[in-house]
């Protein structure tokens, strides 16, 4: 049987979110219940969703338009791609209280349900406040945090995006007490698909595929200001991929070690190790990089 989960994704801002959204509609081991737009301009980042499931072939999956934060300060690095697409062309269902469907979600699912956080975590701490018995029938996979280790694999952890773009939100959702996995950078900060593995992407006759790398090629040079974008060549391969790794661990953990630790998230936004933090499982490392990036090809071509 297939696994309940909701997405809850920045989609709009990193192409990263993208690409993760398009990993998840690969994996027949996952049934999305509700997928919601999270931080920024969260209607546009709802318009995203749709579009990319239309062209899917998969508008039987609701969209859910969550809390806007920061709507006229975050860029749009993906309106070319949009153009005038709006959430209610979505054929599906859609949701003007994503929040609000998300708890509806998890309260009416015979199963537990997997929440994906790949963004801040304002949504989820929002729908706690709303609903806390939410973590009764739920656990959380989240692309949170760094540990050890920094971005592409530096040695010095640093301040996440996702958690520091929020911190206080963040503290409530990794207090409460459902099961909890995070993804830090320490796992997801080096996971890209370059060079052949890229070229075969390219080759792949999908419709997804095709959606994946028009917005990878828009993205990119909408962020040509950006540290480490100027230089960067897109036909070369991806950028960093963070938050397909949460999507993996929905249903599975064989490429990924493990292990459990107690996490506190500064006022400021960085996460400790610290034994008077909230226990839960963390990737802080691959047991085989080369054969999830192999994976993530698999699935992509084969869709």
């Amino acid at each position: 049987m297939a696994i309940p989960v909701i997405l809850d994704t920045d989609l709009g801002l990193d192409v990263d979110d993208v690409w993760a959204l398009a990993f998840m509609l690969c994996c027949p081991e996952l049934d999305v219940r509700l997928i919601v737009s999270s931080t920024g301009d969260t209607r546009y980042g709802a318009s995203l969703i749709a579009k990319l499931l239309e062209i899917a072939g998969r508008p039987d999956i609701p969209v859910g338009i969550g809390v806007a934060v920061n709507a006229d300060r975050l860029p749009k690095t993906h309106a070319q791609w949009l153009g005038d697409y709006d959430i209610e062309q979505y054929k599906g269902r859609w949701h003007e209280d994503g929040v609000g469907a998300l708890v509806d979600t998890v309260l009416e699912s015979p199963q537990p349900v997997s929440i994906i956080e790949i963004g801040p975590t304002r949504n989820l701490a929002e729908a706690l406040t709303r609903a806390p018995e939410i973590t009764e029938n739920a656990s959380l996979i989240g692309m949170l945090g760094s540990l050890r280790r920094g971005y592409h694999g530096a040695p010095e952890p640093a301040r996440e995006y996702n958690v520091f773009a929020d911190a206080a939100s963040c503290q409530a959702v990794l207090s409460a007490p459902w099961p909890k996995t995070i993804v830090p950078l320490d796992s997801c900060g080096t996971v890209t698909l370059r060079g052949e593995r890229f070229n075969k992407l390219q080759e792949a006759p999908s419709a997804l595929v095709d959606a994946v790398l028009e917005n990878h090629f828009g993205w990119v040079e909408a962020v040509r200001e950006w540290p480490m974008m100027k230089d960067f060549d897109p036909q070369l391969g991806s950028s960093m991929l963070y938050d397909t790794v949460p999507v993996y661990l929905a249903f599975a953990e064989d490429l990924l070690k493990l292990e459990s630790q107690p996490v506190t998230v500064t006022d400021d936004g960085w996460t400790r190790i610290d034994p008077a933090g909230h226990n839960m499982r963390c990737a802080t490392d691959w047991v085989d990089q080369e054969a999830f990036q192999d994976f993530l090809l698999t699935r992509f071509t084969q869709y």
